[in-house]
């Protein structure tokens, strides 16, 4: 009988033990870890765009990038800032889906590097909510955090890996008041 109980009771450890080992590598798998840094330049005069009170590099700043994004979920926490989709916005460029710029009027996003996900999404429709609100808006390019403090990022530093750069339509639709757009707490998910 003791012996009966002695193997019931490993038992029930090594099972414990495989159950938090599980555990441990699961929360590990959903972590996002930055992947390196670059250190920042001075831009050249006149070329840092500050619109929407965007930062600009700090020479020998470190800035620390990602190739990863925390896991999507059907609320998936980020930060929305605000962003221009227009010539000589914030990100330099047109967007990298279409190639094209986009009007402040259009409910348009551009991801983190990881929830960009190699161009996968595309030309698709996200979910996000805050302030109260809900609105949908198609997401047209990369908030890329893997590079940054060069001329075709606009001399800024790279994105954090939670970022959600939105038009002023998308800022409008959530019913945020002009004089306190900037960076607001949301979630979001892929629309179906």
């Amino acid at each position: 009988m003791k012996k009966q109980v002695l193997l019931s009771s490993v038992s029930q450890f090594l099972f414990l033990c495989f159950l938090f080992l599980f555990i441990c590598l699961c929360i590990k798998a959903q972590t996002c870890d930055p992947s390196g840094d670059i250190q920042g330049t001075t831009p050249p005069p006149g070329q840092c765009n500050q619109e929407n009170n965007a930062e600009c590099c700090v020479q020998g700043e470190f800035y620390t990038t990602y190739a990863c994004s925390p896991p999507v979920s059907a609320n998936t926490p980020a930060t929305l800032t605000i962003n221009r989709f227009q010539g000589a916005g914030q990100g330099g460029g047109p967007s990298k889906c279409d190639n094209r710029f986009h009007t402040d009027n259009e409910p348009v996003v551009a991801l983190s590097t990881g929830w960009f996900s190699q161009s996968s999404r595309c030309n698709k429709v996200i979910n996000i909510n805050g302030y109260g609100n809900s609105v949908r808006a198609l997401v047209v390019d990369e908030c890329d955090s893997q590079v940054g403090c060069d001329a075709e990022h606009a001399y800024q530093p790279p994105c954090r890996n939670n970022i959600v750069g939105a038009s002023k339509a998308v800022w409008t639709a959530l019913g945020v008041p002009e004089s306190v757009q900037g960076e607001l707490d949301i979630t979001w998910s892929d629309a179906n």
